[in-house]
C-alpha cells in the first residue's frame, strides 16, 4: 500500500514537472514577443523623431528663404506692384506656418508668428507711405464747409433731426496702429459697419470701443481688436490673422487663417480657423464654430483664400498651460444651449 501511494506521488511529481517544463518555452516565447513589440515601438518612435526633426529643418529653412524674400520686396517697397508681390508671397508664409503646427515646437510656432506680425505691420506701413499725400487745399475746403455749416446752423435756420454723426474713424497718422489705417477708435454705444467694397483686402484696427455692435462685411486683410469693453465683433472671412488685445466681456464672430489673443477675459469667440488658435495671458475665454452669415458671405470666402472645409475653431494652444495631459483652465468649449445667437 505504502510502496503503490510512493508511485502515485511519484507519477504526479512527474507530470508536474513536465507540465512546468512545458510552460518555460510559452513564458519564453510571450518574453520574446514583448521585447520584439518594445523594439518595434521604440524604433518607431525613433524614426517619427526623425520625421518631425526633418519636418522642423524643412520649415526653417523654407521659412527663412521667404521671409527673406519679403523683407527684400518690402525695403525696396517703392511699387505697388512689389509690395502686391509682397502680399503674395506673405500670404504664402503664412500657409507655411499654418501647414506646420502640428510638428512646430510651440516656441518656433511662436516666433514664426511674431516674424509674421512684423512683416505683416511693415506690409502695411510701406502701402501707406506710397499713398497719394493729401495736399493742404484740401483741409482748406474742409474748413470752408465747416464755416458754411455754421451759417446754416445760424439762429432762424431749420435744424436737421433724426441725421447721426458717422463714427469717427481711426485716425491716418499718429496715435495706437498708425499702420493699420482703417477702423474705428474711441466710440461708445454705436452700432458701426464698413461693407465689402471698403474693407477688400485691408488691414483692420478696431480700438478702445465700448459697448458697440461692429459688423465687418466683406473680406478684410486682417484684424485687430484692442481694448475693447462689452462689444460684439462681427466679421466675414478675414485673408491672414486676426489679434485681439486687452478685450474683456465682448463677442467675437470671424474667420481667418490664424487667431491669437492676448491679455483678455470673459470673452466669446465664434471662430473658424485653418490653424490652430493661441490663447496668452487670458481667462474666461470660451469658443463655438462659427455662424454669422450674411449676403455675399460665399463670394468673400473665395476672395479670402480660406478652406471652409477646414476648421480648428476646438483645438486651442494656451502659451501659459503646458501641461498636455489636463486642461487649460483658461479657456472652454461653449456649450451647445449657449450658442444661439440672434447677430442682427
Amino acid at each position: 500500500m505504502e510502496t503503490a501511494s510512493c508511485s502515485a506521488a511519484a507519477a504526479n511529481g512527474a507530470v508536474g514537472s513536465q507540465r512546468d517544463r512545458s510552460l518555460v518555452p510559452e513564458r519564453l516565447q510571450r518574453r520574446e514577443q514583448e521585447r520584439q513589440l518594445e523594439m518595434e515601438r521604440r524604433k518607431q518612435k525613433r524614426q517619427n523623431q526623425e520625421v518631425e526633426e526633418e519636418k522642423s529643418d524643412f520649415f526653417a529653412a523654407a521659412f527663412a528663404r521667404e521671409r527673406a524674400a519679403v523683407e527684400e520686396l518690402l525695403e525696396g517697397g517703392e511699387s505697388m506692384e512689389r509690395l502686391e508681390e509682397a502680399a503674395a508671397r506673405l500670404q504664402g508664409l503664412q500657409k507655411l506656418v499654418n501647414d506646420s503646427v502640428l510638428f512646430l515646437a510651440a516656441y518656433d510656432l511662436r516666433q514664426g508668428q511674431e516674424a509674421l506680425t512684423r512683416l505683416q505691420t511693415t506690409l502695411a506701413e510701406r502701402r501707406q507711405e506710397l499713398q497719394p499725400k493729401k495736399r493742404f487745399a484740401f483741409k482748406t475746403r474742409r474748413k470752408d464747409a465747416a464755416s458754411a455749416a455754421k451759417v446754416d446752423s445760424a439762429p432762424g435756420a431749420p435744424a436737421a433731426e433724426g441725421i447721426l454723426a458717422s463714427p469717427p474713424p481711426l485716425k491716418e497718422e499718429g496715435g495706437i496702429g498708425s499702420s493699420w489705417v482703417f477702423g474705428f477708435s474711441n466710440v461708445e454705444s454705436q452700432v458701426l459697419e464698413k461693407r465689402a467694397e471698403e474693407l477688400h483686402q485691408r488691414d483692420v484696427l478696431l480700438t478702445e470701443l465700448s459697448k458697440c455692435t461692429v459688423r465687418l462685411y466683406g473680406n478684410p486683410n486682417t484684424l485687430r481688436l484692442a481694448k475693447a469693453r462689452s462689444c460684439t465683433v462681427l466679421c466675414g472671412p478675414v485673408s491672414t490673422s486676426v489679434f485681439l488685445e486687452d478685450c474683456s466681456d465682448c463677442v467675437l464672430a470671424v474667420a481667418c487663417q490664424q487667431l491669437r489673443v492676448h491679455t483678455t477675459r470673459d470673452t466669446r469667440i465664434f471662430l473658424q480657423v485653418t490653424s490652430r488658435a493661441i490663447v496668452e495671458d487670458c481667462s474666461g475665454i470660451q469658443f463655438a464654430p462659427y455662424t454669422w452669415s450674411y449676403p455675399g458671405i460665399d463670394k468673400d470666402f473665395e476672395g479670402s483664400g480660406l478652406d471652409r472645409s477646414k476648421n480648428n475653431w476646438n483645438d486651442v494652444d494656451d502659451f501659459n498651460w503646458l501641461a498636455r495631459d489636463m486642461a487649460s483652465p483658461n479657456w472652454s468649449i461653449l456649450p451647445e444651449e449657449e450658442r444661439m445667437v440672434q447677430w442682427d
